[in-house]
């Protein structure tokens, strides 16, 4: 396929070291996907492409590409960070994990759209100070769609009943009504509250999303939810899944 210049607009999440003095770096866009960029010469003191690409960069960039494999960073236009991620390594490791769960869900060069919406909306929200485990768990519901798992959250898997008192059923892929508690084997036996927040986040239109209000223990027990959701139909392993857990501890 031909090479050619291409303008991008897109954030910036992960960069390593590529030879001497140059980058790889990855950025992360609506309509082109997800590229990995040669950012030569970065690493030079005098670099401008430096600055341009450090994580949760945002702006437009020229590439040199051909649609597939490695592409070539050439210049930038208009780039800004999100500050509040570089003085706070919580908001920063949260914000690490969500783009990595974004990068593992498409190949390279794959359309990601309403993803890209979402990805900015977290780093938004969490730039901003707002609680970033609860968009850390929002992202997660919603990116079980991505991974093929979607799970029906608007009604009672088995009977279609939309309200009343509900649980989980990693098995069954959605939630269960209590008139079905008894018959069930696989529910998680949650308790309603975690599993109606678990299904407003689930729901959520991103741009309606107001103060976030719930309990430390609620909190923890749709965490460990989620991550027994995606334990059990996802074979992930994350790195910095394990970085922001070991975090917590601290």
């Amino acid at each position: 396929m031909v090479r050619e210049l291409k303008e991008v607009q897109g954030i910036i999440f992960k960069r390593q070291k590529y030879k001497e003095a140059d980058l790889l770096a990855k950025i992360m866009t609506k309509q082109d996907g997800i590229i990995t960029l040669i950012v030569k010469g970065a690493l030079r003191p005098k670099s401008r492409l430096s600055a341009a690409t450090l994580n949760f960069s945002m702006g437009t960039y020229v590439i040199y590409t051909s649609g597939h494999g490695l592409s070539n960073l050439r210049t930038y236009k208009e780039v800004k960070q999100f500050d509040g991620l570089y003085q706070d390594l919580t908001k920063n490791a949260y914000a690490s994990f969500i783009f990595d769960l974004i990068d593992h869900a498409f190949v390279e060069y794959q359309p990601i759209g309403k993803y890209y919406d979402l990805a900015l909306f977290a780093l938004k929200k969490i730039n901003e100070g707002v609680d970033s485990e609860m968009i850390t768990q929002i992202v997660q519901m919603k990116m079980l769609g991505a991974y093929g798992v979607e799970p029906e959250l608007r009604h009672c898997v088995i009977c279609g009943k939309e309200k009343g008192i509900f649980d989980y059923s990693i098995k069954l892929g959605g939630v269960v009504c209590s008139d079905h508690f008894g018959v069930v084997n696989s529910r998680m036996h949650l308790k309603p509250k975690e599993t109606a927040v678990l299904r407003t986040i689930g729901l959520l239109l991103t741009d309606r999303l107001g103060t976030i209000k719930i309990n430390e223990e609620t909190k923890k027990a749709t965490r460990k939810a989620i991550d027994r959701i995606y334990r059990e139909t996802i074979d992930l392993n994350l790195k910095t899944q394990k970085f922001l857990d070991e975090l917590k501890l601290f």
